[in-house]
């Protein structure tokens, strides 16, 4: 099932997207409290697709690839390093990443993005997935400037939380495989990220175990992770996609804050 929140004259619901993606099955309800069909159908056309998250908490996860560690010259870690964004950081497919009045890097990160559908604590790799409702696209916008000094003080929030910082979307995928998904970034149609969820340093199961070892995992709560090699800058007037196989595409523009 490819889960899609959406509106329709400006009433939001959530829906399954029919194949051909030409039209959504309406439901009632929520995925964390249940899903019920309504019998009614929206053409695709006539729907604005929203994040298929309303407000999340948001945990992510730093050098989770090889490859990725590599070209920020660093070794791997020898724990999992994990930051939180903010639920306001949050935008939909096709809304834009605002680039910061001040910003002077701000690069993109596409990522797989786990949603939790069950609450978990204390839960082993192999009972990760009985705790996840399905997985979507993610960007982990991030502004490098703000991050490296943050970061020298042993925080980090600004970097990565500011407002548009977190797009997510098309759809939540369920009965999905991530051990082996390609990922695939774009930037204004131009291939910036290739990569396989397969070179994870830590696989979704082990991640999901992680966290709940140390804080109680929620519905609705968004893992974002890690990023592959091949990140980099965006500018006002960029197009960022994001695609993984299952999935989708997240296509978000890049649009100066305005003063």
């Amino acid at each position: 099932m490819r889960i899609v929140r959406y509106a329709v004259d400006g009433v939001r619901h959530y829906g399954e997207l029919e194949k051909g993606d030409a039209r959504i099955a309406r439901f009632e309800g929520d995925p964390f409290t249940g899903l019920s069909p309504t019998g009614h159908v929206d053409e695709f056309g006539d729907a604005v697709i929203l994040a298929p998250l309303e407000r999340p908490r948001i945990f992510g996860f730093a050098y989770n690839y090889a490859a990725h560690v590599d070209e920020t010259d660093r070794e791997l870690p020898d724990v999992p390093v994990c930051f939180m964004k903010p639920s306001t950081a949050v935008i939909g497919p096709s809304e834009a990443i605002v680039y910061p009045a001040d910003g002077e890097l701000i690069h993109f990160e596409g990522e797989l993005v786990v949603v939790i559908g069950k609450e978990a604590r204390h839960v082993k790799p192999s009972e990760a997935h009985d705790h996840i409702l399905g997985y979507t696209c993610g960007n982990d916008v991030s502004d490098r400037i703000v991050q490296r000094r943050e970061s020298a003080y042993g925080t980090l929030l600004i970097g990565k939380g500011q407002d548009t910082f977190a797009p997510l979307g098309p759809v939540i995928a369920t009965a999905l495989d991530p051990s082996a998904l390609s990922l695939t970034t774009r930037v204004n149609g131009a291939v910036a990220q290739s990569a396989s969820t397969a070179d994870l340093l830590l696989t979704v199961p082990e991640l999901v175990s992680y966290l709940s070892r140390y804080l109680t995992l929620l519905p609705g709560d968004a893992i974002m992770t890690g990023t592959p090699a091949g990140v980099g800058p965006i500018r006002p007037g960029d197009e960022v996609e994001v695609e993984i196989e299952g999935i989708g595409v997240l296509r978000n523009p890049v649009v100066a804050e305005s003063s």
